[in-house]
């Protein structure tokens, strides 16, 4: 579920209640929150995401590996930050003081684990015709890219693909050591 505040697939914000996921998981639909990292468009699966909050302060934590940001107290419950920036080498062009925590899932995790974006921008629901899962089959298996999520847009009258790269946070975070 996502807590209020992020767009939803229509345009419209969300109410105060989360976002429940619609359909379900083995449709021909795919379902992701989408966010901004840096100059880049990524999206990770809506089912593995918790919530979204507001970003806060972050504790460091000493002879912590460089991708882990620190931890934070979310209600109570000590959260484990993840700089996926740092996780996925995304030039960091200016230290942004704030930006969006994605709470991941629990269940997938098994420990609470959230990832630091600039900003989450929609949950949207897309095709399985709009992915291309070529481009990402061409790269690294450790690169965690699912594939290619293309969205028609206008642009100055044109008609252009819109790309988002949707990411295998399953994958990158057992890459990185932190899940098993």
């Amino acid at each position: 579920m996502i807590q209020s505040g992020v767009e939803s697939s229509s345009g419209r914000k969300t109410s105060d209640g989360p976002i429940e996921p619609i359909g379900n998981r083995n449709s021909r639909e795919i379902q992701v929150v989408e966010f901004v990292l840096g100059d880049g468009h990524f999206a990770i699966d809506l089912y593995d995401v918790r919530e979204v909050v507001e970003f806060t302060s972050i504790t460091r934590l000493p002879n912590a590996a460089r991708h882990i940001r620190g931890i934070i107290d979310l209600r109570g419950e000590i959260t484990t930050i993840v700089d996926l920036k740092e996780a996925l080498c995304i030039p960091v062009t200016t230290e942004i003081e704030g930006g969006r925590i994605i709470v991941l899932d629990e269940a997938m995790t098994r420990s609470r684990i959230g990832v630091l974006v600039d900003d989450v921008t929609s949950v949207t629901t897309f095709d399985a015709a709009q992915v291309d899962r070529t481009s990402a089959s061409l790269q690294q298996a450790e690169n965690a890219v699912l594939g290619i999520l293309k969205r028609r847009t206008r642009v100055r009258d044109r008609e252009a693909n819109e790309l988002i790269i949707w990411i295998d946070i399953r994958g990158l975070l057992n890459g990185l050591g932190i899940v098993t």
